[in-house]
């Protein structure tokens, strides 16, 4: 019997990966839309919910609270299980180099506390729900996040601009992987207890690494011109609460998941480093090469 998988948020960049794991499974897929379903009758009669809802940061405070009640209510009414993609705001400044799923979620600052509310009402909502923890994200298209508006933005003149130290070791999730890790442990739900929450490794990479992979040269950005406009710049205000990311050395530990997902195989970091950056790269003008540093 086929199973359906109802996604929430599926035209961005997790939700759209999602929902094309899912296809390739074999899933129904219904692809919710904000300006025509209404959540708890699309929910009905599906399996799984993806939790791919993301409101830009200066809403967070605002939508995330009563997003994450809605998804309770329409999970609760329809027994389906929710998948979350965790992120590492959960865990604060402090954190430790390696993060385990037993890491506790010490977040002070706000968009990290709203991310440790936001699991912890999952948790305790009876709700089945699975949460995979990955780090920035590597995608296929353009989707708006650090790696393309920034990183690679300039890829095309042999420049890799980094926003932090270039030699500090980052956690990056490849999501066309990370997405099918999820609908296997969706397939797997049955099997797992009611609030799951593991660890998605990918790859842990500094700057200059990855700017070594792509044969360019690392250069570290500068962030004045965003400090400059913050004040009139909601987002820019968080962009530079979560500045701390880009220079806290930091890795999560996926041997959990690896246990639970022995058959599961990654692509190879340099074929996804490039395939992420592809989308920059102009076919008819070679790339600049230059000489990464460190």
């Amino acid at each position: 019997m086929t199973q359906t998988v109802l996604v929430l948020g599926a035209t961005g960049r997790f939700g759209r990966n999602m929902a094309n794991a899912f296809e390739a499974a074999g899933w129904a897929v219904r692809r919710f839309d904000r300006k025509t379903d209404n959540l708890d009758t699309a929910a009905l009669g599906a399996d799984v919910i993806v939790q791919g809802w993301h409101p830009s940061y200066e809403k967070w405070a605002k939508e995330v609270p009563g997003l994450t009640r809605r998804v309770i209510a329409a999970a609760r009414a329809s027994g389906a299980t929710v998948l979350i993609p965790g992120n590492m705001y959960v865990y604060g400044a402090e954190s430790p180099a390696v993060i385990t799923e037993d890491t506790p979620h010490n977040a002070r600052n706000l968009l990290g506390k709203i991310r440790v509310d936001m699991e912890a009402a999952f948790a305790s909502s009876g709700v089945k729900t699975i949460v995979l923890r990955g780090g920035d994200f590597l995608d296929t298209k353009p989707s708006g996040n650090w790696f393309d508006k920034i990183i690679v933005k300039n890829l095309h003149k042999g420049v890799f601009t980094y926003p932090g130290e270039c030699n500090i070791p980052h956690t990056w999730a490849y999501l066309p992987d990370m997405c099918r890790a999820f609908v296997m442990l969706a397939e797997k739900r049955a099997t797992l207890p009611v609030f799951t929450t593991l660890n998605y490794e990918g790859y842990t990479l500094s700057g200059a690494q990855m700017a070594k992979i792509l044969g360019v040269t690392a250069k570290r950005m500068n962030w004045l011109p965003i400090y400059l406009v913050a004040p009139f710049w909601n987002v820019g205000r968080h962009i530079i609460e979560m500045r701390y990311l880009w220079d806290m050395p930091h890795q999560v530990d996926g041997a959990a998941l690896r246990a639970l997902l022995p058959e599961f195989r990654e692509t190879p970091v340099n074929e996804a480093l490039h395939r992420a950056a592809s989308f920059n790269i102009n076919p008819n003008e070679p790339v600049i090469r230059g000489r990464a540093t460190v």
